[in-house]
């Protein structure tokens, strides 16, 4: 644990009680309703239907996928792809998903006429399949851990909605793949074959080596809906092994903090733990994304509350309940001990930002003074957040489940607030009945939903990818807004 700037008193236990909630008093308050109100806006649906038309151009069946979008430098407001098979190849297909199920479930919310609805319906559905027929293929992958991430966020929603039984099977393909990398000595599933993209000492050689990473908690997902499917109880067996050893591998207890109204242990994560195979034992821990093994990277953070939260639903252990509500608490308190420097003093004289988290909670200010943030880290978070509310509150634990959404709804209304791009869109209809997405300022273009994502700030890395927009923060925040249709919370 580091860079805590603050101390407010002392809780009962004796251990010190740092940082108090700033949240409204009703879910969604006034002042977040403005800023709430932009995830169900029509910028959002023109900018995921304008990017996956004009990505098909040359790349259709598609092999390259959305990426980032650089805010500076060549290709400014433009996405730069990646290959088919890396790890973020699922999030675009799962937006569109995301934003057809809102067409299908919550028709309302678009404010629509019934003819262009069902245009826009077949237009997400039409570009769904496009972008997530490819990714049926990865499913027997055997050197990757991120196979959850690769299909739950699409395949999923093609089973649940259209009862696409070809999607069921490539999930329970994909987890029974993803088992393959499960060791019974560790207790856990191999997340790297090799870290090599490093200035640090490569670390090579299977046999001699086994990396886990915090990531792969939200890769659990896959391997416990599978089992649900298949009655393969195998898969869900190796899933809770992972997250029970990751506990002990990957969280820091932080028992010298606490936050007012909770009394459970707050946690901190690290990044990357090296296993030696043969014994289980740990060899190394370190970072590859974070800004050192000892510090707490953000997005690590939101990866662990969201596992762990999900992990939950599944097992009902509330092992993973309590680690979970720990993860959020650290997480919430070093939003709120941030130096002031991350506050930003809005036109109606009030501040945000202080919920838009840092890339890593302990990396010093740049030497620019722009603080460099994260929103993948926040609106993972809010995710993992969001589904604790429900847990706790149908637990009858009501107040502890209204404190994790409203700290979640905060997270992503400050979002909004601090980095939602400019640079908005629209929905056109075509003299042929098509919809499509414009630019609202023709030439002002920025594809990505949201600004300031990091994807990786380490000074030892061979590239440092830091501000820009990121498919994975347009997706959390696209699934936060369908997640609150879900619940009638919007």
């Amino acid at each position: 644990m580091g860079g805590l700037h603050a101390i407010t008193d002392v809780c009962a236990s004796g251990t010190v009680s740092v940082g108090k909630i700033r949240l409204q008093s009703d879910p969604v308050g006034a002042r977040q309703k403005e800023s709430l109100d932009e995830l169900f806006s029509e910028n959002i649906t023109a900018k995921i239907i304008r990017t996956a038309q004009k990505h098909l151009l040359h790349n259709n069946p598609p092999s390259q996928y959305p990426h980032i979008v650089p805010q500076t430098g060549q290709d400014v407001g433009q996405y730069v792809s990646k290959g088919i098979d890396f790890w973020t190849c699922g999030f675009f297909p799962g937006s569109i998903y995301s934003l057809l199920e809102r067409a299908i479930k919550h028709p309302a919310q678009f404010r629509i006429k019934d003819a262009e609805l069902q245009s826009l319906r077949s237009t997400l559905k039409n570009l769904g399949e496009t972008w997530s027929d490819p990714i049926h293929g990865e499913s027997r992958l055997t050197n990757t851990h991120d196979l959850g991430f690769i299909m739950m966020t699409h395949m999923k929603p093609r089973w649940e909605l259209f009862h696409d039984q070809k999607a069921l099977s490539t999930i329970i393909t994909a987890a029974n793949s993803l088992y393959t990398r499960y060791s019974s000595t560790i207790g856990a599933i191999r997340c790297w074959d090799e870290l090599v993209w490093t200035n640090a000492p490569h670390i090579r050689g299977m046999d001699e080596n086994f990396i886990v990473i915090i990531d792969s908690l939200c890769n659990l997902d896959l391997l416990f809906y599978a089992a649900a499917h298949s009655g393969s109880s195998h898969l869900s067996d190796a899933a809770k092994h992972h997250a029970h050893t990751l506990i002990r591998t990957h969280l820091r207890e932080e028992p010298t903090v606490c936050r007012p109204g909770f009394s459970g242990m707050l946690y901190s994560t690290g990044h990357v733990v090296n296993f030696c195979p043969e014994t289980g034992c740990i060899k190394e821990k370190r970072t590859a994304q974070g800004f050192d093994a000892k510090s707490t990277w953000s997005r690590g953070q939101a990866w662990a509350i969201l596992g762990y939260a999900q992990t939950y639903t599944w097992t009902k252990d509330e092992t993973f309940l309590h680690v979970a509500c720990g993860l959020a608490e650290y997480f919430l308190l070093r939003l709120e001990m941030a130096p002031s420097y991350v506050e930003i003093h809005t036109a109606d004289g009030t501040t945000s930002g202080r919920y838009v988290p840092m890339w890593d909670f302990d990396a010093p200010m740049d030497s620019d003074g722009i603080p460099l943030r994260d929103t993948s880290a926040g609106t993972a978070a809010a995710n993992g957040m969001l589904i604790l509310s429900q847990a706790l509150a149908r637990l009858g634990r009501y107040d502890m489940g209204k404190r994790y959404l409203k700290a979640a709804l905060t997270i992503i209304e400050e979002t909004i607030s601090c980095s939602l791009a400019s640079e908005r869109a629209k929905l056109v209809v075509t003299g042929d009945g098509d919809i499509i997405g414009l630019d609202e300022l023709e030439g002002s273009t920025f594809e990505a939903v949201l600004k300031n994502a990091t994807v990786s700030n380490n000074a030892l890395g061979y590239a440092q990818i830091a501000d820009h927009g990121l498919v994975y923060a347009d997706y959390y925040l696209i699934e936060f807004g369908t997640q609150l249709l879900r619940l009638g919370l919007a």
